[in-house]
């Protein structure tokens, strides 16, 4: 018997199925059939399609904060805390993909949805809030101006680096910016 709620068993399955298949090309059926629910339990928790991928979008992002968290808890300097940000990434990396992996999940999602889309918005949220964590950790070690700007220029640095290692499937390109990045911290 698989283990958990209805509700968390749906969730497990729809972050599988968008991250290897994509959210377009999975259907109901194959979400209800992986959970091991029937459909009526989907639809008891989720009221529509569209709100089970604002579930998976926002847990795909507090599983994120909590692997950034953790990672921040162990840092003893506010140069670990930026590379902790890094660190997340590559543990996201990391992870058992069925399929290997693709790059960002919630970026990937977003791709499927036109602008101006509510799941491409909690996305934006998400980077953005990665590029806030960033600056806030480069304060203290820079003026805020320069802060901001550092703080964007490795949200760059990010993106580029999990998109590349997303199209190779293997987490080097992201280890590679985590270098370039301690680099950049070392010299300021």
């Amino acid at each position: 018997m698989t283990q958990g709620s209805a509700r968390e068993r749906l969730l497990d399955a729809a972050a599988r199925r968008f991250y290897e298949d994509g959210v377009h090309a999975t259907g109901i059926d194959t979400i209800t059939s992986e959970a091991g629910v029937a459909k009526k339990s989907l639809y008891n928790n989720f009221s529509s399609k569209e709100e089970l991928v604002r579930a998976y979008i926002n847990a795909r992002h507090e599983e994120w904060l909590d692997l950034h968290r953790e990672r921040s808890a162990k840092a003893s300097t506010a140069a670990d805390r930026v590379l902790a940000v890094f660190d997340a990434y590559i543990v996201h990396a990391d992870d058992d993909h069925s399929k290997g992996f693709r790059g960002c999940g919630l970026l990937n999602a977003a791709a499927e949805f036109p602008a101006g889309h509510p799941a491409r918005s909690s996305v934006r949220a998400h980077k953005e809030q990665v590029e806030k964590i960033l600056a806030e950790n480069l304060e203290s070690m820079t003026t805020e101006a320069e802060a901001l700007e550092l703080a964007e220029h490795f949200s760059f640095l990010l993106e580029g680096a999990v998109a590349r290692s997303g199209l190779e499937g293997t987490p080097a390109r992201l280890e590679h910016a985590r270098a370039i990045a301690s680099r950049m911290l070392a010299a300021l």
